[in-house]
């Protein structure tokens, strides 16, 4: 990063999400006046515009927008270096797993349990997060290790291993015109008011936010919504729901994932760990 400062990478971030010199100058703590000119000072550097100004808007330029997007995986490389290299000082520090609340599909227990058992382990602090920042917590150094969701999570600069794969399930309330099903297919569910989730841009959901699986639940309970999500995310069925088995939605996946360039004997202590935990239950699985 000759050509640019970490902090003057974080104005332009800011200035890029916000698209208001106001609010951007209220988010970085500076004045206005102060972030304008650094934004000026980036562009004289760059040789390029990175914005298009009026008196009442601000726009990315195509340059603009590439800064955005490979200065965001900068910023977080070197976030996540300063971490990593002041946790692997310390003789001291606890692994940082992350995931969604209930979503380890009842692997957890087993997998910390099997952890505990390596000559290196360390304590385990558990980290929750909502439905779009679980790989952020990774790629900038705030977690070691993550458990995410296939398809659900992007696992781009990530390595991983599956731990479990389930089949899905459309959850509806019991008065549903599907709850009475064997099973379904995705065709059977158009028309059908499905929730969007929260800080996640896109998708097909036109009902309600949710921001986690407990609130999507609520929602189906009361009639505003229903839910296709993994079986285990939904056991044991509440009351007043049903779950029916959608036979041509792609499987959902469990994995433990980690950064691919960080090869600390902490991080592959644990994923020694996990393997050995899907071993257990894929034997659990064939007995059953």
């Amino acid at each position: 990063m000759s050509e640019l400062e970490t902090r003057e990478l974080e104005y332009f971030l800011a200035l890029a999400d916000e698209l208001h010199f106001g609010r951007a100058a209220v988010r970085l703590s500076i004045a206005q006046p102060a972030l304008s000119k650094a934004v000026r000072r980036i562009e004289s550097r760059l040789g390029v515009p990175l914005f298009i100004r009026s008196s009442r808007h601000v726009e990315l330029t195509p340059a603009g927008k590439a800064l955005q997007e490979h200065g965001r995986h900068a910023l977080n490389a070197v976030s996540a270096a300063v971490r990593h290299a002041r946790h692997a000082g310390d003789a001291r520090a606890r692994l940082r797993l992350v995931l969604k609340p209930g979503g380890d599909a009842g692997l957890l227990s087993g997998l910390l349990a099997q952890y505990s058992q390596q000559p290196d382990a360390r304590q385990v602090d558990i980290l929750f997060s909502g439905p779009a920042d679980r790989t952020d917590f990774l790629r900038d150094g705030r977690a070691d290790v993550g458990l995410l969701y296939v398809p659900f999570d992007d696992l781009d600069g990530l390595a991983h291993e599956t731990l479990h794969t389930e089949d899905r399930v459309a959850v509806v309330p019991a008065g549903h015109r599907l709850a009475g099903r064997p099973s379904v297919r995705m065709a059977d569910l158009e028309g059908e008011t499905l929730p969007r989730w929260k800080g996640v841009p896109g998708g097909d959901g036109t009902g309600p936010e949710v921001a986690d699986v407990v609130q999507m639940l609520q929602m189906i309970t009361v009639g505003r919504t229903i839910g296709v999500l993994p079986r285990s995310l939904v056991e044991p069925v509440p009351p007043g729901l049903t779950c029916v088995p959608v036979t041509d939605a792609p499987p959902s996946s469990l994995v433990l994932a980690w950064p691919e360039q960080d090869r600390r004997p902490l991080v592959a202590s644990f994923v020694t760990a996990a393997l050995r935990t899907r071993g257990a239950d894929a034997a659990q699985e064939g007995d059953a």
